[in-house]
């Protein structure tokens, strides 16, 4: 199983920017929930946001609730992270990861599977 983010960059305060997360598997993805966490040096992985097996559930943390929408495509073994209202303190390097009991939670621990990471930068 891989899981490959892509899309950050840098971004200036109130922009946006969308994640993707590609997961490559034989295994079926329908059956997981996914989310998307943050890290920033010296910090624990902050969860963001996580989405249900099939999309009918969605959970966010506080500060990202209202700014972030989590979505998925099934079809394309693919979730996304759409950021508006950039700012700041959302500068981190973000990771999808791939929970296989198909609960949406926001403890790293429960997730089984993560990507690489991509860095987004929020520039004032």
């Amino acid at each position: 199983v891989q899981l490959q983010a892509s899309g950050g960059g840098l971004v200036q305060v109130g922009g946006s920017l969308t994640l993707s997360c590609i997961v490559s598997t034989d295994a079926s993805f329908n059956a997981w929930s996914m989310g998307w966490f943050r890290q920033t040096p010296g910090k624990e992985r902050e969860f963001v946001a996580a989405i249900a097996r099939t999309a009918t559930y969605k959970y966010y943390g506080d500060s990202v609730q209202g700014r972030f929408t989590i979505s998925r495509d099934n079809a394309k073994k693919t979730v996304y992270l759409q950021m508006e209202h950039l700012k700041p303190e959302d500068t981190a390097v973000y990771y999808c990861g791939a929970d296989l009991t198909g609960h949406i939670t926001a403890e790293p621990r429960a997730y089984t599977y993560w990507g690489q990471g991509t860095l987004v930068t929020v520039s004032s």
